[in-house]
């Protein structure tokens, strides 16, 4: 093989490599976020699939009533819990990959916290959660 062949296959193996690492990005699904604001007395704002953590924040925080705190997740679950036997009382959140993981989670925290009737109240999946 002379020289020049084995140049033009290198410059053709790289062209292909970067054509199939472009069409793989443009087909993957986009990076998505999203956040769960949450206050006092149940109040709470969610927000999912937006493509920076930022606008999900703000979002989120422009739902929730009073003074709240938010939370993201990217390719997560968020879930509230309160008790419902004071729901201006104990509280619990989380986020984690798996929805399940997620409720179980703020449900466990709402009792840690003192809750006697805890439920969930909010709970919200971004794109791959």
């Amino acid at each position: 093989m002379t020289a020049f062949k084995a140049a033009n296959c290198r410059a053709l193996f790289l062209f292909v490599s970067i054509f199939a690492f472009a069409v793989l990005q443009i087909s993957a699904p986009a990076s998505a976020a999203g956040a769960l604001a949450v206050g006092k007395c149940g109040a709470y704002g969610q927000a999912y699939d937006y493509p920076a953590e930022e606008a999900a924040r703000a979002a989120a925080l422009k739902q929730c009533k009073g003074a709240c705190e938010a939370v993201t997740m990217k390719r997560a679950c968020a879930a509230l819990s309160v008790d419902m036997a004071n729901p201006c009382g104990a509280h619990g959140y989380a986020v984690a990959s798996r929805i399940s993981n997620t409720l179980n989670a703020a449900t466990k925290k709402c009792y840690d916290f003192g809750g006697k009737e805890c439920v969930i109240r909010a709970w919200a999946c971004d794109a791959k959660g």
